[in-house]
C-alpha cells in the first residue's frame, strides 16, 4: 500500500512587495490554518515516511506547523526545488522517483499543479484546492510508479473551512 498526501500551502501574505514569490511568508490566516490542519491530521494518525516540500517559504512554514502539531521531526521534511509551481505532470515525475521503501509520503506545494493532480484521482472533482487543503489518497500499489494508472482505495479530503 502507498499513501500520498497532497497539501497545498497555507494562505500567504502579499504585504511585502519587495519579496520574491518564493520568499512570501504566511499571513495571519495561514498561521492559524496550518496548525489547525496539523491537529486534524494528527487526529487521523498522519505520520509520513517523508515529506517533500516546495522550497517556497509559505510551503515550508506550512509543513513545519503541521509537523509540530503531529509531534513529527522536521528533519523528515525535504525541500525539492522541482515542486515550486510544478505542473501536475512534473509532480507525477517526482512521485514516480520516490524511494520505493517509503509507503507514506506527503507533498507540500502549490496550485494549479496540486488541484490538477488531485482531480486526477478525486471524485467528485474540486474546482480548486483551497489554501492548506489536504488530499490523502491510499492506493493498493507496491510501487510509486503505479499510481499514475491506479485508483485510490481510500480518499480523505479536508480543508480549513470544512466543518466536521
Amino acid at each position: 500500500m502507498k499513501t500520498l498526501t497532497l497539501i497545498r500551502h497555507a494562505k500567504s501574505s502579499w504585504r511585502y512587495t519587495d519579496l520574491s514569490d518564493e520568499d512570501r511568508p504566511l499571513n495571519k490566516r495561514g498561521n492559524r490554518d496550518a496548525p489547525m490542519m496539523g491537529k486534524r491530521l494528527a487526529e487521523r494518525g498522519f505520520a509520513p515516511d517523508r515529506t517533500i516540500c516546495s522550497p517556497a517559504l509559505r510551503a515550508l512554514r506550512t509543513a513545519q506547523a503541521i509537523y509540530r502539531q503531529c509531534g513529527l521531526p522536521e528533519a523528515a521534511i525535504t525541500l525539492n526545488q522541482d515542486l515550486f509551481h510544478a505542473s501536475d505532470a512534473e509532480i507525477i515525475t517526482i512521485i514516480e522517483a520516490l524511494n520505493p521503501h517509503w509507503n507514506r509520503v506527503a507533498l507540500v506545494g502549490h496550485n494549479p499543479g496540486f488541484t490538477l493532480l488531485a482531480n486526477y484521482w478525486l471524485t467528485p472533482r474540486v474546482d480548486n484546492l483551497p489554501t492548506c487543503a489536504v488530499a490523502a489518497l491510499r492506493f493498493a500499489c507496491d510501487r510509486w510508479d503505479q499510481l499514475k494508472t491506479a485508483s485510490p482505495v481510500d480518499v480523505h479530503y479536508d480543508f480549513p473551512k470544512n466543518r466536521p
